[in-house]
């Protein structure tokens, strides 16, 4: 039985009591049926305009306040008499690496409108009775001022249009006339991947009043996360980097911005600063979580090693904590958007759907009473859970020992391992384990007797001295055994195919057909579950270095990337304790000489509950795992979002 808005009963019973040729004339109305708006309006015929918000910030400091190029299609019938809600994905690619995995790019007419708007939103929400906006971020495409990656600029650009679409802030015409949002409801989404999608964090961690929702994808919730793990620091000048590349403007107009990012990032250190809070929506100087007033919907990957999972994890975390409507689904692979997950495709768009129509058109589908979670727990294996991590994991404690072995007990007494803070590669830290390298320390256990499911995030709990001020230490959680895994390191993790399948409308300008993928597999003897890195002069503070004083031990705990994964049944559990990571940090090893305390050492797991652990055996120095692997480096692309 179709489900109507309370506010469009009279309109849509009207109609139904109209002759066959006065309903044939009259215009169309939002209407839904089995829990899902229906595509009643003509994508062909709709509204196609662009306008400039004023925002509240001068970027390029040229005087005057910067304006944030919005282009808009929406329903031709859409105006005061038929108020639509929104669907947003601000961008800074637009004119540069585009959107998607065909890497779309906005294509415009000879009146400046856009007649090709990259990925299938407008395609397929427009015909349902939404407006889709692509919002050029501040100092990008045809947006005034410059990028300050993650700042004020970005996040106030994007809170302006919200506040117009509410009547707040003030909009332009190309001609400098007002333009008037006189066809929304003021109910907004933002959604997008990437850089795209931690704008829709920033934005509704300011608050902002007309937000419903968020759908977040392979996210940026802190920057400080993003481009440091506990003082090690993964890229130098990197936020002068990414604005320059996401702004084509002549580089001198916004030099003096990245010249003050390059000052102000605290690379001497890696120290959190002013200018990380300001770049943090957990708890920041300008945004945090506090504040959010938007349902949220998480989509990353736990082996997204670009837009590292602690960003999503922290986030979840603290939105659970403020019991924030959420949902989430978390992939396999790599920095991948959901609609390219295999076999994934019409679900997603559909669960999307359900969401939209739930938080912008107030339509009871039922989707926040279904389980919170979707979870890949192999390559293209999909379970639902009622949360994330599983909420039965418990944490057990896995202790190394000084004949290679890991297991439940404690080492004896005044047992030590030790090695040199050298820069290695992770291929290096995880081959030949059973062999002594200078360069890192290495445990197992036994074969597992059962399969043994991890999910969310281990903590690596050390007890070390130095014979310097300080050290980067790296801590792997290995799976040790021969298996056919998602190939993350490979394309992202996927393959894109010549056939295509199609969401929504299409005119000649702009279609909704997009090529499908299939995920990547490689069977391998090994594969690195988990991994996280902490300088030791942060071990206390992330804003205030601390040196371990020489031949002193002292504790060193942090919390790895998180993860859900499944050690299969034979296989066994490594853990790699070493200096530098040169595969993904840029750091140079100290060389100071790391003496590990084994009695006083672990690492915690979060199992899945029913797990035997008393039963995960110990094997005293007999396993010798692969001699050497050649994990594949991410393609160079990997770097960029």
């Amino acid at each position: 039985m179709s489900q109507l808005r309370p506010a469009l009963f009279a309109v849509a019973l009207t109609l139904a009591m109209a002759t066959p040729a006065q309903a044939a004339a009259a215009a169309p109305v939002i209407t839904v049926q089995d829990g899902r708006t229906q595509p009643v309006f003509s994508y062909a015929d709709a509204v196609r305009e662009h306008v400039y918000v004023e925002s509240t910030v001068d970027s390029d400091l040229d005087g005057a306040l910067d304006k944030v190029r919005v282009d808009i299609i929406r329903p031709r019938e859409s105006g005061p008499s038929l108020r639509v809600p929104v669907i947003i994905d601000e961008s800074p690619y637009y004119d540069n690496s585009g959107r998607g995995n065909e890497s779309e790019r906005k294509v415009y007419d000879a009146a400046g409108n856009v007649t090709k708007f990259p990925l299938f939103y407008d395609n397929y929400f427009v015909p349902r009775g939404y407006a889709v906006l692509n919002v050029d971020m501040l100092g990008t495409t045809r947006s005034d001022g410059c990028p300050d990656v993650g700042g004020k600029a970005d996040v106030l650009g994007g809170k302006a249009v919200i506040d117009w679409l509410n009547g707040r802030a003030k909009a332009f015409r190309a001609d400098g006339t007002p333009a008037m949002a006189d066809w929304t409801t003021g109910k907004s989404a933002m959604i997008g991947k990437s850089y795209d999608g931690t704008l829709a964090n920033a934005v509704a961690a300011t608050g902002v009043e007309g937000l419903k929702t968020i759908v977040p994808i392979s996210a940026i919730s802190s920057w400080y996360k993003y481009q440091r793990s506990n003082g090690v620091i993964y890229n130098y000048d990197y936020a002068s980097f990414l604005a320059n590349y996401v702004d084509t403007d002549p580089e001198a107009k916004c030099q003096a911005v990245r010249a003050r990012m390059d000052a102000e990032d605290g690379d001497d250190t890696g120290n959190y600063n002013a200018f990380w809070a300001e770049r943090d929506y957990i708890g920041g100087l300008l945004a945090d979580v506090s504040k959010v007033r938007a349902s949220v919907f998480v989509v990353h990957t736990v082996n997204d090693l670009n837009v590292k999972p602690d960003n999503f994890s922290t986030w979840w975390k603290a939105l659970a904590d403020r019991h924030v409507p959420r949902k989430i689904w978390v992939g396999q692979t790599q920095h991948v958007d959901p609609f390219d997950f295999e076999g994934r495709r019409d679900l997603w768009v559909d669960t999307l759907h359900r969401w939209f129509d739930h938080w912008l058109h107030g339509v009871r589908n039922g989707i926040t009473s279904e389980p919170r979670a979707d979870v890949e727990i192999g390559p293209a294996r999909w379970i639902t859970q009622r949360d994330w991590p599983a909420p039965y994991a418990i944490k057990a404690s896995l202790r190394p020992a000084p004949d290679g072995s890991l297991g439940l007990r404690p080492a004896a007494r005044n047992s030590t391992a030790s090695f040199t803070d050298v820069a290695m590669s992770e291929n290096d830290m995880v081959a030949d384990v059973g062999t002594p390298n200078p360069g890192r320390v290495a445990f197992t256990t036994g074969a597992l007797p059962l399969n043994l499911r991890l999910s969310g995030t281990p903590t690596a709990d050390l007890r070390v001295k130095l014979d310097k001020p300080t050290a980067n230490l790296t801590a792997l959680l290995v799976d040790f055994g021969e298996d056919t895994r998602v190939d993350w390191r490979r394309g992202q993790g996927i393959t894109t195919l010549a056939e295509e399948d199609c969401h929504g409308e299409s005119t000649a300008a702009d279609d909704a057909c997009y090529r499908k993928v299939v995920t990547n597999v490689a069977t391998r003897p090994l594969e690195i579950v988990a991994r996280g890195w902490i300088d030791v002069q942060n071990r206390l503070s992330l804003s205030q270095s601390t040196p371990l004083p020489a031949g002193t031990y002292g504790t060193v705990r942090w919390l790895t990337l998180p993860q859900d994964y499944t050690f299969k049944k034979g296989h066994r559990i490594g853990l790699v304790i070493a200096g530098t990571d040169a595969t993904y940090t840029d750091e140079a090893g100290t060389g100071a000489a790391v003496t590990v305390d084994l009695a006083r050492s672990s690492v915690s797991v979060p199992f899945v509950l029913g797990t035997p652990l008393a039963d995960v055996p110990k094997d005293a120095a007999t396993f010798r795992g692969p001699e050497r692997v050649e994990l594949p480096q991410p393609e160079p692309e990997f770097q960029f979002f």
